[in-house]
């Protein structure tokens, strides 16, 4: 920043520049390090402040700050939310025209740049490192440093590459960022990256305002489409499916049901997606249906929710997608629904990949602690929490701790069901699927049953009590425990293991754990308790969504999505504060300077026309 001498402070910055009062969590002592050349790796839950954390040393050091971004659309919405701050920065990567691509070049050689966002395949390249080398260098930031490491969920090979950095430019500082890592993803980022001395900033990953929901599946479609109509028919949200037929069925299911609906995935043309990632950051109603390869830095603010209809294969990768939910702070959920066709769908492809065997152990400890997560009968955020190594208390505000599930001994159960897989296979030399399993136990004379003489086994009728429902919700709680194994290589069929015995033989407890149906009329509602935001007041809505209609055109006029101009958080409370003045206006919250100066006079002739709230009834 041309106007801003070195000795301007980070909380005079963040003041001057965000409008923001003070810093959050781990934020300051980041950037104190950072500005004083020191290297980092910076982990912070999405929507934890992470960019601030680069953006402020980049202000106080000589230079320009080199960024590492994985995707075009993120660096193109960071540096035109940048530019709305009043800030000189810029981006290199192939959107860009040869005759832009030049002047920015021309910018950054003549340190007319405080921050320049890079695709890593750009920066690697001899053009790049020419560039860099003819550059005064503030700093370097690697975003989504995760994709270092392949042991993480996310490897991009180009990543491991930016050894480049420490190598040519060892004087540097380098800060790497990241939502998710676990011990040994952590490992390697900081070998690969960074310097010997470097430190480690690990913020809390609690995200109060969202409430972790996992629902047993039935009709993942149905369950989804009656999540969105009574629970967010107007939000915009994130649908991750695991394949691309199921993205593409999914979003015109949604789309026939008058649901602004678009589905994301590679298969698609890139004109399309491209035409589909805008439309998802610059409108405020689009449910953005997705394969796991959608939404890394996408920094929209206002996604109320996440909802997965296949479970994914890590709590690394549920943590990411999930935190991509409510990076405004207000209300959000992330919703899943999961059945025992998730387990064995996430385990096939763990056995068929071509990966070496300690990569295939590592993804199978990786899934049984994603599936520990989607059984327990306790509070869900302190679960997560602990994977992550940090110690909290139940929360209040996640499905177990509001209708805690009934967790009842079915170990008799458990050994009917076992005996039946056993005495079927012992009698016919085959194995069979769970429905046969199934029909057996409740002693149905199927064609297949009679066929097979299973109407004779002792173990014929002896679950009758039990519905079929009943009996999968145990079998998919046994898969996931290892105590039986679905052989999806050869139709499906169960099979017994080596720890089935101990069921068998009673040393061995088996716990069933069966969810509360929630109480009618919570939707909404509960979606909105317990969290940190409080409901936008009914005599401000109108004035709400006034400014929202204002902010959609100024957008529409900037050529940028709605959030960079403002976040619906900063309109909720010009909504409760109704300013009369520029003074008021800058005492809130995301309100700077530049904003203020851009937007100031038009915001308070809104607010004036809109009047006085109407008196509550």
């Amino acid at each position: 920043m041309s106007d801003n001498p070195p000795t301007r402070s980070p909380q005079r910055l963040l003041q001057d520049i965000w409008g923001y009062p003070s810093f959050r969590g781990m934020q300051l002592p980041v950037i104190e390090h950072v500005a004083g050349g020191g290297d980092a790796l910076v982990l912070m839950p999405t929507g934890g402040g992470k960019s601030l954390c680069f953006q402020i040393p980049a202000l106080l050091r000589d230079g320009v700050a080199v960024v590492v971004s994985p995707l075009i659309a993120l660096m193109q919405d960071q540096v035109a939310a940048l530019h709305e701050l009043g800030l000189r920065a810029a981006f290199l990567n192939s959107s860009l025209d040869a005759a832009s691509a030049r002047r920015v070049q021309e910018q950054a050689r003549a340190g007319e740049l405080d921050l320049l966002y890079m695709a890593p395949e750009r920066l690697l390249a001899e053009s790049g490192q020419r560039l860099l080398g003819q550059c005064r260098l503030a700093l370097f930031a690697i975003d989504e440093a995760h994709c270092v490491s392949q042991w993480g969920h996310d490897f991009r090979p180009e990543y491991g590459q930016l050894e480049i950095l420490r190598e040519r430019w060892p004087e540097v500082p380098r800060v790497a960022l990241t939502a998710t890592a676990d011990i040994a993803t952590r490992g390697e980022i900081a070998q690969r990256l960074l310097r010997d001395d470097a430190r480690l900033f690990v913020s809390s990953f609690d995200r109060p305002n969202i409430r972790y929901r996992v629902v047993e599946k039935r009709d993942g479609r149905s369950q989804l489409l009656q999540f969105i109509r009574e629970e967010h028919p107007s939000d915009c949200g994130v649908v991750y499916a695991l394949s691309r037929n199921s993205v593409d069925e999914v979003a015109a299911m949604l789309a026939a049901h008058g649901i602004q609906a678009l589905p994301y995935h590679a298969g698609l043309d890139a004109r399309v997606r491209q035409l589909h990632l805008r439309r998802f950051l610059d409108e405020d109603s689009v449910v953005m249906v997705a394969t796991i390869a959608f939404g890394m830095g996408i920094d929209k603010p206002d996604v109320r929710f996440v909802a997965h209809l296949d479970m994914p294969r890590s709590i690394e990768g549920y943590f990411q997608e999930t935190g991509r939910a409510g990076r405004d702070g207000l209300p959000a959920q992330a919703w899943m629904a999961y059945g025992l066709a998730d387990v064995v769908q996430q385990r096939r492809l763990i056995e068929l990949g071509e990966a070496e065997d300690a990569y295939k152990r590592l993804s199978s400890a990786k899934l049984d602690a994603m599936l520990a997560l989607a059984e327990a009968a306790d509070c869900r955020r302190v679960r997560l929490l602990a994977y992550f190594g940090e110690a909290s208390t139940p929360c209040g505000n996640c499905d177990n701790c509001l209708q805690p599930p009934q967790w009842t001994d079915a170990t008799e159960q458990a050994q009917k069901l076992l005996s039946t897989v056993y005495r079927c296979r012992q009698t016919s030399g085959t194995s069979f699927a769970a429905a046969h399993v199934i029909d057996v136990l409740r002693g149905k004379h199927s064609d297949k049953v009679r066929r097979y003489g299973h109407d004779a086994l002792s173990t014929f009728g002896i679950g009758a009590d039990w519905s079929e429902q009943d009996w999968r919700v145990l079998l998919r709680q046994l898969v996931a425990q290892h105590l039986l194994e679905v052989d999806s290589q050869h139709y499906n069929v169960l099979r017994l293991t080596a720890t089935s015995r101990e069921v068998l033989r009673g040393t061995r407890r088996v716990g069933l754990r069966r969810q509360s149906r929630a109480p009618a009329g919570r939707g909404r509602r509960a979606a909105q308790a317990g969290t940190q935001a409080a409901p936008l007041a009914a005599s401000d809505a109108p004035l709400f969504d006034a400014l929202r209609g204002w902010r959609g055109d100024i957008a529409r006029e900037h050529g940028v999505p709605a959030y960079v101009v403002f976040p619906d958080a900063t309109l909720r409370a010009i909504a409760a504060a109704r300013p009369r003045d520029l003074q008021q206006l800058r005492a809130i919250s995301g309100v700077g300077d530049k904003k203020r100066d851009s937007y100031g006079e038009s915001l308070l002739r809104l607010i004036a026309e809109a009047g006085e709230p109407a008196a509550e009834p």
